[in-house]
């Protein structure tokens, strides 16, 4: 036990103890959702939107009082399936439309495969997930979800 606490403090104090791994903070997730309202508000569109954590639980949930109720809870599921697949929704949806063997995701009751949510990564690492819905289609919640990490900063941009 001394000795690990030992190699710690040094590694410590020679500055090459390991990084700790970046956390997504309800601050970043507000960034976030208020740059996809943004997005999404510059289309004459309004939406809900969702950031989860790495481990998929719920950091921030916010929907505009004229989109359809059903839409909180797809972002939500667009988010969680975004972190949990670790793949932009949109391109999963469309995967799974041209091969039967991704097709059968669909069957998951947790997972939504309709564009919207977009794994958010630091340095290729999960840190969360964002998920928009009620934007006008998929490709809209997509590029709203898009917008608002490139606006955010600290995210590795989506490919």
């Amino acid at each position: 036990m001394f000795r690990q606490l030992s190699l710690i403090a040094a590694l410590a104090a020679s500055g090459m103890a390991p990084a700790s791994a970046a956390e997504l903070d309800l601050a970043s997730a507000q960034r976030l959702a208020a740059a996809a309202a943004a997005a999404c508000g510059q289309q004459g569109r309004v939406i809900a939107v969702a950031v989860v954590d790495r481990g998929g639980a719920l950091l921030l949930l916010q929907r505009d009082p004229s989109v359809g109720p059903h839409n909180a809870e797809a972002s939500r599921r667009k988010a969680f399936t975004a972190l949990s697949t670790r793949k932009a929704t949109l391109a999963l949806a469309r995967d799974a439309r041209a091969d039967p063997d991704t097709a059968n995701l669909a069957t998951l009751p947790e997972l939504l495969l309709l564009g919207g949510g977009l794994p958010l990564l630091v340095k290729a690492s999960p840190v969360g997930a964002i998920g928009v819905a009620g934007g006008g289609g998929p490709g809209n919640d997509h590029a709203c979800a898009s917008a608002a990490i490139a606006a955010t900063g600290g995210f590795d941009q989506p490919t």
